[in-house]
């Protein structure tokens, strides 16, 4: 296992140069320039063409790459062209937020969706299970830019029960981001989970448990949940990924301080580095989810072993 694990994280820093790479030079594509966003419109050329050596940007492109990758390195992601402040900085004391809604989120998103799954593949071809199926395909066909609206519309504008925006209500503030975030994930997890157990529910070590007198939950969650959970791990896994990078759009409607919040100020004030810096972030906690996901299978299940 540990050797799997190192080899692993060895694989996974060429990756993360790659993101990098790919990162760097696309900032190139976006159009308008930083030095003059930061001078303002009524800079002279000598003004911009200052800031430009302060920034770096008036080296040829090649040396600022190496300039960047060599911070890289040491864990220098630069400085933020907006707020001057380290880009590392800018990113931890938006990073926790982002992790309580993604947390928040996937929590919400399993304990459903598992419960949902299993009830309908339990109940399969009844009213139930058409019901929870189209629940499920209801969230994971609702866009996240509309569900939130719509969520603050009918709790914060029609019965002003939870707020709209904002983290100064505390948990009550994480309930409608959550929501939102957490759907379009558990429509996914209860329809993956319902596929998995149909299959596990008609494998003949389960007729044989209910042939020696196992009770109906010993036979859902001993036997049938756990030989399906491989499938619904990898689905978790994944989902917890892509609701980091999917925070984007439900942190913007909620004014969620988060990440995702930050790289839309970021992009549209043309802070390259924090840019990148987010998107590295990202990658790497991917990549680590990915890591970890696989390291569950053998925790799951026994029978797998790592060479």
């Amino acid at each position: 296992m540990l050797t799997y694990l190192v080899r692993r994280v060895l694989v996974a820093i060429p990756t993360v140069f790659g993101v990098a790479t790919v990162v760097f030079f696309l900032r190139t594509l976006l159009p308008g320039d930083p030095a003059i966003i930061i001078a303002g419109p009524q800079a002279t050329p000598e003004a911009i063409a200052n800031i430009r050596r302060q920034l770096g940007l008036d080296q040829p492109l090649w040396q600022q790459y190496l300039s960047f990758l060599g911070g890289l390195v040491h864990g220098d992601l630069g400085i933020s062209t907006r707020t001057g402040q380290p880009v590392i900085q800018e990113i931890a004391t938006r990073a926790p937020y982002t992790a309580q809604l993604a947390v928040a989120s996937l929590v919400l998103a399993v304990l459903v969706g598992v419960t949902l799954g299993v009830l309908a593949a339990t109940r399969r071809s009844t009213v139930g299970d058409l019901g929870i199926s189209s629940g499920a395909v209801f969230g994971v066909s609702m866009p996240v830019y509309w569900l939130g609206l719509m969520l603050i519309v009918v709790f914060a504008v029609r019965f002003r029960v939870l707020p709209a925006a904002g983290t100064d209500q505390g948990l009550a503030s994480l309930v409608l981001p959550t929501v939102t975030l957490a759907l379009f994930s558990m429509g996914l997890v209860t329809r993956q989970t319902r596929s998995a157990m149909l299959e596990v529910l008609g494998q003949d070590f389960v007729r044989t448990a209910r042939a020696k007198g196992a009770g109906r939950r010993a036979v859902l969650i001993r036997h049938a949940l756990r030989n399906a959970l491989l499938p619904i791990v990898t689905t978790i896994g994944l989902q917890f990924g892509i609701l980091l990078g999917g925070a984007v759009l439900t942190e913007s409607i909620f004014a969620w301080p988060g990440v995702g919040r930050l790289l839309v100020d970021s992009i549209g004030s043309r802070d390259y580095p924090v840019v990148q810096g987010v998107v590295l972030l990202l990658s790497v906690a991917f990549i680590t989810i990915n890591i970890v996901t696989d390291l569950i299978y053998a925790y799951v299940d026994p029978r797998i072993r790592y060479s």
